[in-house]
């Protein structure tokens, strides 16, 4: 097959997808998927989407299974169901009308850098803490390449978006994923390969109507039984690179966790923290308060309580991780942004109520992130939830604590 039919084959493909896409959105909008209820407004999290809670786990079930993620400690039930897939890295957006988010509040770990024009975007990850119920996702927005880094320290997570940034050059996100081969592995995109029931727009997801853009919802069964259909399960496919058969092995095979605290570190006295991504973009910044109830830092952004729609509880972390490194952009005339993803930089890691001065390194894109002290040494992590935001580190001297 010549050059040109090749390309007059993938245009026809992606109009076809894209009338598919159209098509099944138009039909149902408005509408949660099936399985999901958009009736979010319950503190009880058995009731975030119409599957409600997955797993039969005894109240009396000893909590003593780390997460590979995150260590924090499951049940012997939640780990059996996890190591039958792989974790979910879900691109989702943060522009102010798309907030309140829906699940946030269970993801296992959340990277947070700017997406362009000083919009911030996540990237959260579910695993550990998306196993005992059903959790809706919203709003799904499009791939970045610096995210696709941060993915791969995971092995070949499901990395999910609704498109993504393809201009050419090195913001090309989703040629990075052609390039990358993750079609066949790893990669589910809303908006060219998957369609309703498992994606849907739901243009009153707030109770009130929203632009197109801010209206994608999914929920983390539907995106492990999307997994399922193709058989990317824990075992990541056979697959080649260059003239090489990689056997199917388990994505944990190679993945070295974080170190976590055996028991935990004394409490110290830096009780908030305060950041913004760009200065004078007030919108995105954020603010921590640490409980020493919990042990927990709690969330604001924009000077609100940063809440989770599916359940309208605030969401917190047990560390705070700003990770400080060069931002280059914008770049093309999308206001694209790059950020050095690999080699080593500086990082404050709070905890505890105490902030350490750590280093962060990535040795290559596959490799996982590493915080160490200065000597190289793994900083035991408190045990928990996880926020890593990414920054320039010229903005270094702005972050307040």
């Amino acid at each position: 097959m010549t050059k040109k039919m090749l390309l007059v084959a993938l245009v026809l493909y992606i109009l076809s997808a894209t009338g598919t896409f159209t098509y099944f959105y138009a039909q149902n909008k408005g509408a949660a998927p099936a399985g999901v209820s958009s009736d979010n407004s319950s503190d009880d999290d058995s009731n975030q989407t119409a599957l409600g809670s997955l797993l039969d786990i005894k109240a009396d079930e000893a909590r003593d299974q780390a997460c590979p993620l995150n260590g924090k400690l499951f049940t012997k039930t939640e780990k059996e169901a996890w190591e039958k897939r792989r974790p979910l890295a879900v691109m989702i957006e943060n522009s102010p009308d798309a907030r309140p988010q829906s699940g946030l509040y269970h993801a296992d770990i959340v990277f947070e850098a700017m997406a362009e024009g000083g919009v911030t975007r996540f990237m959260a990850v579910f695993y550990c803490g998306a196993q005992a119920q059903d959790t809706l996702l919203a709003p799904i927005r499009s791939a970045r390449t610096y995210f696709l880094d941060w993915a791969s320290g995971f092995n070949r997570p499901m990395y999910v978006h609704v498109g993504g940034a393809n201009t050419p050059g090195p913001a090309d996100a989703l040629g990075q994923i052609g390039d990358y081969g993750w079609q066949l592995q790893n990669d589910i995109n809303g908006l060219f390969t998957v369609a309703y029931p498992y994606f849907v727009r739901n243009e009153n997801r707030l109770g009130k109507e929203v632009d197109t853009e801010h209206t994608v919802e999914t929920s983390t069964e539907y995106l492990w039984q999307i997994a399922a259909k193709r058989k990317w399960t824990n075992m990541s496919p056979e697959r080649k690179v260059g003239k090489t058969v990689v056997a199917a092995t388990d994505w944990k095979d190679g993945y070295k966790p974080w170190t976590f605290e055996k028991e935990k570190g004394k409490t110290g006295s830096v009780n908030s923290i305060s950041y913004e991504f760009w200065s004078g973009y007030s919108q995105y910044g954020v603010q921590w308060t640490y409980d020493s109830a919990t042990d927990l830092y709690k969330r604001n952004m924009a000077g609100e309580v940063h809440v989770d729609h599916n359940n309208q509880k605030q969401l917190m972390a047990s560390n705070v991780i700003v990770l400080l490194t060069t931002e280059k952009g914008p770049i093309d005339e999308k206001k694209h942004l790059l950020y050095t993803t690999t080699g080593t930089g500086d990082a404050l890691l709070f905890m505890h109520g105490d902030v350490v001065k750590a280093r962060w390194s990535k040795k290559d894109r596959e490799s996982e992130l590493r915080f160490t002290d200065a000597k190289g040494t793994d900083l035991p992590l408190a045990r928990g939830m996880t926020w890593i935001s990414v920054m320039s580190k010229t903005n270094a001297a702005d972050i307040k604590y």
